[in-house]
């Protein structure tokens, strides 16, 4: 019964915003402990973007393609100490230096270092988040319809990486 109450715990904690009957059948998937089989099903593969490098070119090419408009990006990294925890998975930043009589500013985008090991469509969907803060600063109706319209699907790969992060806390939990 602990478990199970620890388990609904986590649930409320990722999907607190969802309707009672979507955790409901989330808290199945736990109980019958198949939520991760059926991630794997759902998204099977793991992407090769590994290195700092690889991850800029990545994110200017999908900036590219759907942003070209917006302000350049001056620094693209993998961040190790991302606070997983509080849900932080990606930082875009914009950082102002005074130089000389004018301000200068450089945006920046990190990505939690968990993401090298994920599937390549939650790579993407947070790549999307933190590129469309480029137009639109606030997570407001206009950002996630830019998010929709950058990846077409995305409320649904934001939805099934929130049940890759509550399995992820879900086995960290358990005792070995």
């Amino acid at each position: 019964m602990l478990a199970s109450a620890a388990a609904e715990l986590q649930i409320r904690r990722f999907l607190g915003a969802y309707p009672t009957s979507v955790q409901a059948g989330v808290q199945r998937l736990v109980a019958e402990d198949r939520l991760g089989a059926h991630l794997k099903k759902k998204y099977p593969g793991t992407h090769a973007i590994q290195s700092d490098a690889a991850l800029h070119d990545y994110v200017l090419g999908l900036k590219q393609a759907h942003l070209r408009s917006s302000g350049p990006l001056h620094k693209v990294i993998w961040q190790n100490k991302m606070d997983v925890l509080q849900n932080v998975l990606g930082l875009h930043t914009t950082i102002s230096r005074v130089q000389g009589s004018r301000l200068k500013s450089k945006a920046e985008i990190r990505i939690a270092s968990l993401f090298k090991t994920t599937a390549p469509e939650f790579l993407e969907m947070v790549v999307v988040h933190e590129l469309a803060h480029l137009r639109e600063r606030e997570h407001n109706k206009a950002f996630y319809q830019l998010c929709e319209h950058l990846l077409p699907g995305y409320h649904q790969i934001e939805f099934d990486l929130r049940l890759l992060m509550l399995h992820r806390a879900l086995d960290a939990s358990t005792p070995s």
